[in-house]
């Protein structure tokens, strides 16, 4: 069975609830470089049997982190996009400069955030709320994909040339990159997705009635065909939103994470699930390690 970790406003804690640091932990991505965090909001770090500080951000929260060779993309508030490495924190000039970016917003009319990233076969991509997706081929140029700006794009994530979204108007598919985009809703009892995870044959897609969590519940997609909702072993509803981020894959093996410090399991895709810790800090990020 895959080994997970899962950040929270407590700290650093393995799957099984040993805690292995406390500092507060907003995010954490995995790649080829290990583990990285966002930790209080400002530090990025790279997990190296204890937190290793790579760059701190003043002026603006990093909200998301993706590990880039030796260093790191880093999503923040404003929607800004910073590359990182052990000397020097540098921002991704041309991301500023993305078309239709002014039309970038908020519900509640503060600035945008660039809120999740994720790296296809062929492209870096990048999911702004709300601003839709955006991406680029060389790392350096970024340009629009076909995502509405309206659909309230929460996470994307990718697998080889397949893009996923979880967005306000349900589970949002590419298998072009990102030229074309195409909702399924089918099965859900409510299109307010806001976390998803590929895990090969099977899409994992939390949904709710909504921005507060009322009535959330977690769902299956093999495909093709409508969702089916994961029940066993999970509650009936969620007291939040499963949210963006607190939902891993690593193969069959999936973790979930929830804000009142709960952690689920399940080894065979989400079809059946158990219960692991159940009293920790509340989760903010969950990550095959």
């Amino acid at each position: 069975m895959a080994n997970f970790l899962v950040g929270t406003s407590g700290g650093l804690y393995r799957d099984d609830g040993s805690l292995l640091d406390e500092r507060p932990v907003t995010h954490l991505a995995a790649g080829p470089g290990g583990v990285w965090g966002v930790l209080e909001q400002h530090v990025v770090a790279r997990w190296q049997d204890g937190w290793k500080d790579v760059a701190s951000l003043s002026e603006h929260r990093a909200r998301c982190v993706l590990p880039d060779g030796e260093g790191a993309l880093v999503g923040t508030s404003e929607a800004r996009l910073f590359r990182v490495d052990e000397h020097t924190i540098v921002p991704v000039a041309s991301f500023d400069e993305v078309a239709g970016r002014d039309d970038w917003y908020t519900p509640w009319g503060g600035p945008p955030d660039t809120r999740s990233l994720a790296r296809s076969d062929t492209a870096l991509i990048a999911g702004v709320h709300v601003g839709g997706v955006v991406r680029s081929t060389d790392g350096q140029h970024w340009e629009p994909t076909a995502m509405d700006i309206d659909a309230d794009v929460h996470q994307v994530t990718a697998r080889g040339t397949r893009l996923l979204a979880a967005t306000a108007f349900g589970l949002a598919v590419s298998d072009d990159g990102g030229d074309t985009w195409a909702f399924h809703t089918d099965g859900l009892h409510a299109t307010y997705c806001r976390a998803v995870s590929d895990a090969g044959r099977i899409v994992l897609v939390s949904a709710s009635r909504g921005h507060t969590g009322t009535d959330a519940a977690l769902y299956r997609w093999p495909g093709s065909g409508p969702l089916v909702r994961c029940a066993d072993g999970l509650p009936m509803w969620f007291g939040d939103n499963v949210d963006s981020h607190c939902l891993a894959a690593a193969g069959h093996d999936i973790a979930l994470g929830t804000h009142d410090g709960r952690v689920f399991r399940s080894d065979d895709t989400g079809e059946t699930w158990h219960t692991g810790p159940s009293d920790l800090p509340a989760i903010a990020a969950v990550v095959a390690s």
